[in-house]
């Protein structure tokens, strides 16, 4: 079931979501479908090497994604970081990891909903 229901969130949401997020809970109400997202707890390539422990977490973002069935959906993304006991920073998954263009520039929505707006936006009359 577990595997099937990953299958399905691949159809709705972006692969980065579905990749390195967990979906921990959701909130639906008439028009808005709220989905609460907390980053797996996978160790960067960049930092296999190193001495880390999970520091908890940045705060929440909150960004729009494509609408579901009439409803609008808010994706709440929680990323985690982690404390490098070698070098005694703060760390995190680098853009050369894990590809976070998820927002537009100067959006709240996501990459893709943006791309798709801009698109639909060229054949209005």
């Amino acid at each position: 079931m577990q595997d099937s229901f990953v299958e399905l969130l691949k159809l709705l949401l972006p692969e980065i979501i579905v990749n390195y997020f967990e979906l921990t809970s959701y909130k639906k109400g008439e028009e808005i479908l709220h989905l609460y997202l907390k980053e797996i707890n996978s160790i960067p390539k960049e930092y296999r090497e190193n001495k880390l422990s999970s520091k908890g977490f940045f705060n929440e973002i909150t960004v729009q994604d494509f609408p579901i069935r009439g409803h609008q959906v808010y994706l709440h993304i929680t990323r985690r970081r982690w404390f490098n006991k070698d070098s005694g920073q703060v760390v995190f998954s680098p853009d050369s990891h894990r590809d976070w263009n998820l927002v537009a520039d100067g959006t709240r929505v996501t990459q893709e909903f943006a791309s798709f707006l801009k698109e639909i936006s060229r054949f209005k009359a």
